[in-house]
């Protein structure tokens, strides 16, 4: 065996011993499907079985919906749209909203990619790739609120509005938060606010956390259910669902699943639309 043979064996056996501890290739991306979970260590994962909603469904929130249904066919259009946060109550639809356009526009091109808060520090590397698809891509984040130091938060600022690198023409961030500046508001904050000749100039900190949210050119908000608002919600899942019932019957129920809960929300209502289904044996 002469030396170069005996230096390719040992070389062959080195990368044997390698092979094992590199990375697995990152999966590539199937661009048939029209929703998306970015993965660590950064890819993005098809969802084969996506949670879609029909508009319709939605009640209560009849001027959201709207606006927010202008905003995403200006987008798929291909004309401006901005951003947008759904901020408000827990379990008042903001996050269904977002998957009901989803619904609505998918057969136009527009596709939803999900993305953890914690993995929003990832944002210039899930955008990358979006440049040259010709859909149009709504990255989604679910109940958004950072620390002043988070990483991710840089990186959303960043994407939003002031990165030397130019944002996607086909590409939207959606947020839903239960904050509207998506940042902890402290007293100490407005300490250092002034007030110059009658005007209010707020301080550094409370600059830094106002700027973020501004950045979303469409504010939604969200309140809480009135008691009919949540009945209507109760019965017209019900309706959906298939089921006779009497609404007198159901009433004292469904009131007293809310109660136990301290929430009349849409979510509410629906967990209780499931269990008086099931208790019920319908």
């Amino acid at each position: 065996m002469t030396d170069i043979e005996r230096l390719l064996n040992r070389l062959d056996a080195l990368i044997d011993r390698i092979e094992p501890l590199l990375p697995p290739a990152r999966p590539q991306a199937d661009w048939d499907a029209i929703a998306f979970r970015w993965r660590r260590p950064g890819y993005l994962q098809a969802v084969k079985h996506p949670q879609l909603i029909e508009s319709d469904a939605l009640l209560g929130v009849e001027r959201q919906k709207d606006l927010l249904a202008r905003n995403t066919e200006q987008f798929v259009r291909g004309l401006p749209a901005n951003n947008a946060l759904l901020w408000g109550s827990r379990g008042t639809g903001k996050s269904s909203l977002i998957r009901a356009m989803l619904d609505q526009f998918a057969d136009r091109g527009l596709r939803l990619i999900e993305v953890e808060r914690r993995d929003l520090a990832d944002l210039p590397d899930i955008v990358e790739p979006l440049y040259a698809r010709e859909e149009r891509f709504i990255v989604f984040s679910d109940d958004l609120s950072f620390e002043a130091d988070d990483p991710s938060y840089k990186a959303l600022k960043a994407t939003l509005d002031g990165s030397v690198a130019a944002a996607p023409d086909n590409v939207l961030i959606y947020a839903t938060s239960n904050r509207r500046h998506l940042l902890p508001e402290y007293q100490r904050d407005n300490q250092d606010t002034r007030a110059v000749d009658g005007e209010i100039h707020h301080g550094e900190a409370v600059e830094e956390k106002i700027s973020l949210s501004e950045r979303f050119g469409l504010w939604l908000a969200f309140h809480p259910f009135g008691q009919d608002d949540y009945l209507d919600i109760v019965f017209h899942t019900l309706e959906r669902m298939g089921i006779a019932f009497d609404a007198e019957t159901v009433r004292p129920d469904a009131l007293r699943f809310a109660l136990e809960r301290g929430s009349r929300s849409g979510r509410v209502a629906a967990q209780f639309a499931r269990d008086w289904v099931g208790r019920n044996g319908l």
